[in-house]
């Protein structure tokens, strides 16, 4: 008989919709409660995507108490850390959206919880599902570049500001570094073997998010909209980080992995003023190298794959809770990815680089 995997999610919001989506296709799968702290919401989400026999909740502790397998958190970014906490401590599975928490101590919490209690805490970076980006870690990671010495990351829209708990510090914890600058530190840091980061020099602002011309809510803007970064890691790699909601300017400029036999050259896909930043598609992969003393690229072909790589983040988490795999993609890995943004935030409020300091779990 096949073992069905009981789910709670834990906020109704816009991306709640789409684990339902993914949750919903499967056989396998039952959504049995959905918690939302405002009154009336999980029920109005619940019939929205008719999901037959689901609990409505507005104390997630109270959901917890349910025989759940797993839960997928897509709650603002504030509430990731203590909701994730509490389903751990519950014994249930975790899967929470990105970013991992607001704080670099929540998501250090998050993970030692995770290892005391024996239960996966995975987090939902889709676009390592895109077969395009496999192929560059691939590539990456086979040593075909050699040595990679420097790294050039991100992306920018020329304007893509989004509103509501996007822009409030309170619940965000910040802007663009968080809400498509995670996907970029992924990339580059996943690819590379995840090399410890040691020191940040960076710089944020929100010229634009501010600004009443360019953005409806500008009153009410709380977060970063523009930031850059120089990040040290270890094994004497440089990562130049760059991301941007809104610029007056066409692109940032492609992703680069420089190797000291090859180099790597990425372009996004897509087109408007909401493009430009990397979040799950590729238009080009571009090899630099030698052949016989001759300065030579080589098109990586674009795998035009048709995955939907969200319902493969999904379903890749029911598979681990159901055999009992390892976290697919393990909050030890994203902490990396957190103790840098953590040390942007320092070294862009100070005007000076910050040291970076991981401790051993």
């Amino acid at each position: 008989m096949t073992k069905i995997v009981k789910i709670g999610i834990i906020g109704s919001g816009g991306i709640a919709g789409s684990h339902a989506n993914a949750y919903l296709a499967m056989d396998d799968v039952q959504i049995v409660a959905v918690t939302d702290v405002v009154p009336g919401k999980a029920q109005e989400f619940i019939n929205k995507f008719g999901i037959k026999g689901a609990q409505a909740f507005e104390d997630h502790k109270q959901m917890l108490e349910l025989d759940i397998d797993g839960v997928s958190i897509c709650t603002p970014n504030i509430a990731h850390h203590i909701t994730s906490i509490d389903a751990l401590q519950a014994g249930k599975n975790v899967l929470v959206e990105k970013p991992l928490s607001v704080t670099l101590d929540q998501g250090i919490e998050m993970v030692q919880v995770a290892k005391q209690t024996g239960k996966i805490l995975t987090v939902g970076f889709q676009p390592r599902y895109d077969l395009n980006m496999q192929t560059v870690t691939n590539i990456v990671k086979s040593g075909q570049l050699g040595d990679v010495y420097y790294v050039e990351v991100g992306g920018g829209r020329r304007r893509g500001m989004p509103d509501g708990t996007f822009i409030n510090k309170a619940l965000a914890g910040a802007g663009a570094m968080v809400d498509i600058g995670t996907y970029s530190l992924d990339l580059a840091l996943n690819a590379l073997g995840h090399p410890k980061p040691l020191t940040v020099s960076a710089y944020t602002s929100n010229h634009f998010g501010t600004n009443p011309k360019y953005h409806p809510q500008a009153d009410k803007f709380e977060v970063e909209d523009f930031g850059v970064a120089m990040i040290r890691l270890e094994g004497g790699i440089i990562l130049n980080f760059k991301i941007s909601w809104a610029m007056h300017m066409d692109t940032l400029g492609p992703t680069l992995f420089l190797g000291k036999d090859a180099g790597l050259k990425l372009t996004v896909s897509g087109s408007g003023p909401w493009s430009g930043a990397w979040d799950g598609g590729l238009e080009s992969i571009n090899m630099f190298h030698d052949i016989d003393g001759q300065h030579t690229e080589t098109a990586i072909p674009i795998q035009n794959h048709g995955i939907n790589i969200f319902d493969a983040k999904v379903r890749d988490f029911v598979v681990a809770v159901k055999e009992g795999k390892p976290a697919p993609i393990p909050g030890e890995e994203i902490l990396y990815n957190q103790a840098i943004l953590d040390g942007i935030f320092r070294s862009s409020e100070i005007g000076k680089e910050v040291d970076i300091h991981i401790p051993i779990i």
